[in-house]
């Protein structure tokens, strides 16, 4: 990324991630409140210049679903929603992006790897939730999962994101579900969320161009696909 908007961006995003993860240490709850529905349109605009619009979709869809959890109660349904929407941008942009047809041995792996992930964390989590939240955490963890497995078939920089981003969501699980928590569990959970969406994004935005006759999603996309892209 040689364009110096998008190094300032990033590196706006991370003084912003600063802030809010010095709070969260601090117990400083006024000020965490305010600056987490600031963090993921921050890292929109930052990439803004080169991203598709799946991706930032995936990024604002992000942001609503960071501001509905600081609701709680039924708000966190609608937060769970909009995480739901941004794992599908983040598999649509991977899937049209050939990561699933060119990611070879590692995309397979990647696949049956998370599939297994998948059925193991529901099958324990499962008894622990309650009635009104199984399904829904059943079929959000299966988009998380999809969201690890695309990713970690685009490249190892998206599948680290990825697979950190999976990583935040099941702290959060474990939570629903209450076990025990770790120590400072919510500093674990937004450390590895926000280091996980940008190793996604800023990996998304290094991949190379699609293969002849795909769809081009990305940064290298032609003027020409602007059409499609609206329609995504």
């Amino acid at each position: 990324m040689n364009d110096p908007r998008i190094r300032r961006g990033l590196l706006g995003y991370l003084l912003l991630c600063s802030l809010y993860l010095g709070s969260t240490l601090l117990g400083l709850g006024l000020a965490k409140d305010l600056t987490k529905p600031l963090l993921m349109p921050a890292l929109a605009l930052a990439v803004a210049p080169r991203a598709p619009r799946l991706l930032i979709g995936a990024v604002l869809a992000s942001c609503l679903g960071d501001t509905m959890l600081l609701f709680g109660g039924a708000w966190f349904l609608v937060g769970m929603g909009g995480f739901a929407a941004a794992h599908v941008c983040y598999i649509t942009l991977f899937v049209r992006g050939g990561a699933v047809r060119t990611g070879g041995l590692r995309g397979k792996l990647a696949l049956g790897g998370y599939a297994i992930v998948w059925a193991v964390l529901i099958t324990l989590l499962w008894p622990d939730l309650d009635a009104g939240l199984r399904i829904p955490v059943a079929g959000y963890s299966l988009l998380l999962a999809g969201t690890a497995a695309t990713s970690m078939a685009a490249g190892l920089r998206t599948g680290l994101g990825g697979g950190l981003f999976l990583l935040s969501d099941s702290l959060i699980a474990t939570g629903l579900a209450h076990w025990p928590q770790l120590p400072a569990a919510d500093f674990c959970i937004m450390v590895t969320y926000l280091a996980g969406q940008y190793l996604l994004v800023t990996g998304a935005l290094t991949r190379p161009a699609p293969p002849s006759g795909t769809p081009a999603t990305g940064p290298h996309r032609q003027p020409q696909s602007s059409a499609t892209a609206a329609a995504t």
